[in-house]
């Protein structure tokens, strides 16, 4: 069925129309949760309550932007509430940068050697720490950015910022991936910045 008129749906309460676009949306809005906090139970929590508070608001869904933005702000409006309530730091997955989302978060990537896989997972760790150090604010558009593949336009849409301090986001968010790369030693300035992709 056509995505608006499964919104029409249930904003008029069909819990069957609703239940179809949870089901579109549910390894989006999981794996956002999981990438901004690192843990699942806390990702599976924090997915559930977004989608709690999107039926609880759809009939306020205007279509002026795409549903998928509308609810990906929710979803990390929640988790930046989150993380700001936590003292300690969460680990990010190992996998935090993978494009392909139908892989497990943890699954490791297999290689043929296994002096290859335990390089490849000593990068990755480092990779999740440093994103882990960042600011909730740089984690964020860093994220829907490169994990979620959103376009300038969402982000501002989703961060409620402009989209010229998106990219000036994303590329402090950048540099201090890439310092904090340095500073542990894993990478070269040349290799993370190969690392961190995206434009």
């Amino acid at each position: 069925m056509e995505e608006k008129k499964l919104i029409q749906q249930a904003a008029a309460g069909d819990t069957a129309a609703f239940e179809a676009l949870v089901l579109r949306y549910q390894t989006q809005v999981y794996s956002l949760a999981y990438r901004m906090v690192g843990n699942e139970a806390d990702a599976q929590d924090l997915a559930q309550e977004a989608f709690v508070r999107a039926w609880r608001a759809l009939d306020s869904f205007q279509f002026s932007s795409q549903f998928s933005t509308w609810l990906y702000r929710l979803t990390s409006n929640i988790c930046i509430d989150f993380l700001r309530s936590q003292k300690k730091r969460k680990h990010i997955s190992l996998t935090v940068l993978q494009d392909d989302e139908q892989q497990q978060w943890d699954m490791p990537d297999h290689r043929p050697l296994p002096e290859e896989q335990m390089i490849v997972t000593q990068e990755r760790e480092a990779l999740a720490k440093a994103i882990a150090a960042l600011d909730p604010e740089y984690r964020q558009v860093l994220i829907l950015r490169i994990v979620n593949d959103c376009s300038y336009q969402q982000i501002s849409e989703i961060m409620g910022i402009r989209e010229g301090t998106v990219k000036s986001r994303l590329s402090r968010a950048r540099e201090q991936l890439r310092k904090k790369l340095a500073q542990s030693g894993n990478f070269s300035g040349s290799s993370s910045s190969n690392s961190v992709k995206g434009g």
